[in-house]
């Protein structure tokens, strides 16, 4: 006969603990709050893989009044009322696990904890191996042999097993006198009194002695005379009552019987209906072929061409292609038509023909796409473009935080909780097996299901947009940008390789010699780039103490960036190999890294990552150029390799000067910030005489200036006191100094730092100038490392988001007159706060008065904004 395991759950303390271990943000289509329900699944689908019981039960708490309330009214009543939100996920909780067949109990005038108690005693008598999962440690004295407790420390997930070993290694007692333990401490947690003044140490050295409460009083004379003393012969009853009070009852009237809690098979078709209710997509997906009677049917048809019948009520248009980077990828396929009817081609010439080219032109032929730069990208290859587009899936997605890190619309899907599709993975695979399917009905199938897809969400997101007023962001500012994008990935830049050829010459002779320096240094050659070896070298061989600089890991020395940075000081030969450093990484990432980018046309063509980061701003891949160095003048020079594509043309470039800031002056709305722009002076400098009491500009000095910089810029980004400490090398407590006085002399800085996170913590999220919007879910999360980032998040989002959308206003402003103006000049590059041209120099000063106009223009702040330029033969002579 098989060995029988019973799981017993306390419901309540796992419900707690799930709660605050979720963000409030999941709900169903009720809108009522989910998060305890899904963890509370999460940590039971762990548990049951783990314990693999033959027996389950939840127990939950009946109410507040119990036989220890009758004993002593206060138990527990210091707690805090249930928060409403978890409040309502207790019923829906247990029509979950009645759904999933697992039988829950609550017992009138008794705790969870003795139910589980019970039930554990029956069962270990029965010869049943018993598992108990809470959030309780006071659970922990029912561990036996027999009987194993599981507490989860953080969250569900985070489990500390007891037993009789583990409580006696840890504490020196058994589990049995964890009662005495709290007969004599207390327990803050439940409100039980405890002896006065008797704390655990004193506590678990009287049980170490006596082995008891009762032991404890039996003995009471031998104890030295002493206030501890007189208070446990005042307080006798008190500790005995506090014992009773801790201790869990294991006969309690519970009338089950352990055959009643065998394990089950799910309703499944309650379970269904329970994650559609609550938009538990992911296990929905995890019952398969239960679910797959859920997906919608897709009418689609496999045609030669598109006809004008096929596209005459069209409204979706997708691209099904081969390969992450879409300016190399292949095209399999396209699709077009509606939610009745979708036709696939696997014919790409089709597009170019006359009915189909008529479409795509057509502006009053609205169209539904996902990720309309992709398509404008693969198009153009073909000489076409595409018009009318009312609606991109993909930014729509983004703006919502409806995508997931595939950026894919199955993960849209998901998100929305609408017919499942397959992930491109599931496909083409990954890796070495990534390739297209050796059946094309498969590639068909899924593109039919992408453009279906797509459909389905259109509608639900275009809806949301609206009601959160977003809409315009989408439709004025970031389908606008996409097209703009695309051309500037097109037209990419062009680099002289001969340039890149020179740069690594002489730093491939540098390393050289720095390589031979730091070999004579050491006395022994090693290879530089391993940190093992190099942890050797610095702390065995050459004798540094290590403690100085850092802790000791299970891998080993650490020679991070920081730990070298703080020996520089003492070690001339540390300075050597920090240079070192940067300059393998100039030469193997960068100069390498771009040549290796360059293409035929002998330009680069990056693509920009327009639905990816939280704050609005662009990112850079294949290659990134928005990371060139510009901190050494060895990084600067690679921007030498970057030219303009024709003769008798440069590059031109523009940036925003300190735009944070002045974002910053304008939403804070602090005069003396706003007076220092309006004036036109130097923004460091005139903090430095703010904060550090200066009267005239002439008096500030250098590092006057470096350290009010770092206060300026650390203020926009929420930095704490530790952090600018870090960043200048003082103190915490002058650092400290610095921001309290920042906050002294600029009070409207202040004061919008507390409002936007009052605000945030009130309704979740913050907003930047267009209400583009960055969920918090943290913001009120008890755990404060969590917290405090979230706070930090609210105070800077707003700012650098708002940056980030006055320079895509910009961009789509500067595209419209370029076009309009008809110039020789193409917009290249967007590199965080700057925008990089080529322009023929005969236009150059043309160009430079349009570019002023409209980056100073973008919008209308209570200070000015100010664009700075330059031109040169390279990038790195337009700075």
């Amino acid at each position: 006969m098989s060995q029988k395991r019973l799981l017993l759950i306390d419901g309540n303390s796992i419900a707690f603990k799930a709660y605050f271990a979720l963000p409030k943000t999941f709900t169903n289509k009720a809108g009522l709050h989910t998060n305890a329900i899904y963890g509370f699944h999460t940590m039971l689908d762990s548990v049951l893989a783990r314990v693999e019981p033959t027996h389950i039960l939840v127990a939950f708490d009946a109410g507040k009044t119990t036989f220890r309330t009758e004993m002593f009214q206060d138990y527990k009543g210091g707690r805090p009322t249930t928060d409403p939100e978890l409040r309502e996920q207790f019923l829906p909780l247990r029509e979950m696990l009645a759904a999933r067949s697992i039988r829950y109990y609550e017992l009138p005038n008794y705790e969870a904890d003795d139910i589980i108690g019970t039930l554990a005693t029956r069962a270990s008598e029965a010869g049943f191996l018993v598992t108990i999962v809470s959030g309780d440690r006071d659970m922990t004295q029912l561990a036996t042999e027999k009987i194993t407790v599981e507490i989860s420390k953080k969250g569900v997930s985070d489990i500390e097993e007891y037993t009789p070993a583990v409580v006696q290694e840890k504490m020196g007692i058994t589990p049995k006198q964890i009662i005495d333990l709290k007969g004599l401490m207390g327990d803050k947690s439940d409100n039980i009194p405890g002896v006065t003044k008797v704390g655990e140490k004193t506590a678990l050295k009287l049980l170490w002695e006596y082995q008891t409460v009762e032991g404890v009083y039996e003995h009471i004379d031998e104890l030295k005379a002493s206030k501890m003393k007189e208070n446990l012969i005042n307080e006798q009853e008190i500790a005995l009552l506090s014992k009773k009070l801790a201790t869990i009852n294991l006969t309690s009237p519970v009338e089950i019987e352990l055959d009643e809690l065998a394990m089950k098979e799910p309703d499944a078709e309650k379970l269904i209906a329970f994650y559609q209710e609550n938009n538990f997509n992911e296990f929905l997906s995890r019952m398969g072929s239960a679910v797959e009677e859920e997906v919608q049917e897709i009418s689609y048809e496999v045609v030669e061409n598109f006809s004008a019948e096929h596209l005459a009520n069209a409204e979706v248009f997708h691209l099904e292609t081969f390969g992450e980077n879409y300016h190399e990828a292949e095209v399999l396929a396209a699709v077009v038509g509606n939610k009745e009817k979708l036709f696939v081609t696997s014919n790409l010439d089709t597009l170019s023909s006359s009915e189909a080219k008529k479409w795509l032109d057509d502006r009053t032929k609205e169209k539904i796409v996902f990720d309309v730069k992709a398509i404008s990208v693969f198009l153009s290859k073909m000489d076409l473009s595409i018009k009318g587009v009312k609606h991109d899936v993909l930014l729509s997605a983004y703006l919502l935080d409806k995508l997931d890190k595939t950026q894919e619309i199955a993960g849209v899907a998901k998100k929305l909780h609408t017919s499942p599709i397959k992930f491109n993975e599931d496909v083409y695979g990954k890796g070495a097996k990534y390739a297209v399917p050796m059946f094309f009905e498969e590639v068909e199938s899924f593109a039919a299901q992408k453009a279906f897809a797509t459909l389905n969400v259109s509608e639900r997101l275009h809806e949301e947009l609206e009601e959160k007023e977003m809409l315009h962001l989408l439709l004025e500012m970031e389908m606008p940008l996409a097209i703009v994008l695309s051309e500037m990935e097109e037209k990419g830049i062009a680099v002289k390789p001969e340039v890149l050829d020179e740069l690594s010459v002489d730093l491939m002779s540098r390393i050289e010699e720095l390589k031979t320096k730091i070999y004579a240094q050491a006395g022994v050659e090693l290879n530089l780039n391993s940190p093992k070896q190099l942890g050797e070298l610095l702390f065995e061989t050459l004798g540094f103490d290590y403690k100085l600089y850092s802790k000791k890991t299970k891998t080993g020395y650490s020679t991070n960036a920081e730990v070298l940075e703080k020996m520089s000081v003492v070690a001339p030969i540390v300075d050597d190999i920090l240079t070192y450093r940067e300059l393998q990484k100039l030469q193997s990432t960068y100069i390498e890294g771009l040549k290796k980018s360059r293409r035929a046309d002998g330009k680069i063509h990056t693509r920009y990552q327009q639905a990816l980061t939280q704050t609005g701003r662009l990112s850079s891949v294949d290659p990134n150029l928005q990371n060139i160095p510009i901190r050494t003048e060895d990084g600067r020079k690679i921007r030498q390799a970057f030219v303009a594509s024709k003769e008798d043309w440069v590059i031109y470039s523009s940036d925003y000067s300190q735009i944070e800031l002045r974002v910053l002056a304008h939403i804070s709305q602090d005069e003396h910030l706003k007076s220092a722009f309006m004036e036109g002076q130097d923004i460091h400098t005139s903090t430095a005489m703010r904060v550090f009491g200066i009267s005239s500009p002439d008096e500030v000095t250098p590092l006057d200036r470096r350290n009010a910089k770092a206060v300026n810029f650390g203020v926009v980004y929420g930095i704490s006191e530790w952090g600018l400490a870090k960043n200048l090398g003082i103190e915490p407590y002058k650092a400290k100094d610095f921001i309290d006085k920042y906050f002294e002399k600029y009070p409207g800085i202040k004061q919008y730092m507390e409002e936007v996170v009052r605000e945030a913590k009130e309704v979740g999220y913050v907003e930047t100038m267009f209400h583009r919007r960055r969920n918090l879910p943290e913001i009120n999360e008890r755990n404060f490392a969590r917290r405090s980032f979230a706070e930090r998040t609210a105070i800077n989002s707003p700012i650098q988001g708002s940056a980030a959308d006055i320079l895509k206003i910009a961009m789509n402003n500067l595209h419209t007159r370029l076009a309009k103006e008809n110039l020789q000049a193409n917009l290249l590059l967007q590199v965080h706060d700057e925008l990089i041209f080529e322009v023929a120099k005969s236009d150059v000063e043309a160009l430079d008065k349009i570019v002023r106009s409209e980056m100073e223009d973008a919008v209308k702040l209570s200070v000015p904004l100010v664009a700075d330029s330059a031109w040169g033969e390279s990038w790195y002579d337009a700075k």
